[in-house]
């Protein structure tokens, strides 16, 4: 799949960033707790191909680091409590907070606007 983005839309542009680890070599893994899965993930990724980026994984101030992401002009960023599960959909032990200014924010802010 990621090579058909790669080719189809963005070329050399698209990069895929790895945050979590949910299955290895058939084993599921989305019951261990989440910095044994990003453990996981960074020693798989020790040396990533081409396309492919490990997410940084910053611990401390929650507001301090969503400032700076707004200041790159990131999307958001999301917070996880520490041995957290994973669970699919909505979780009380992850916090989505996006940057208003993001260009990809503000596009689906006008998109919902319109309906």
């Amino acid at each position: 799949m990621f090579e058909l983005i790669r080719r189809a839309r963005h070329g050399a542009k698209a990069v895929l960033c790895a945050f979590d680890l949910l299955e290895l070599d058939g084993v599921d893994l989305r019951r261990l707790p989440l910095e044994q899965r990003k453990d996981r993930l960074a020693r798989l990724l020790h040396q990533p191909p081409d396309g492919i980026a490990l997410n940084a994984h910053y611990d401390g101030d929650g507001a301090k680091v969503f400032r700076e992401a707004c200041k790159l002009g990131c999307e958001g960023i999301v917070s996880k409590r520490r041995g957290s599960h994973y669970r699919s959909g909505r979780s009380t032990a992850w916090l989505k907070v996006k940057n208003p200014q993001a260009p990809a924010v503000r596009r689906e802010a006008e998109e919902d606007w319109g309906r």
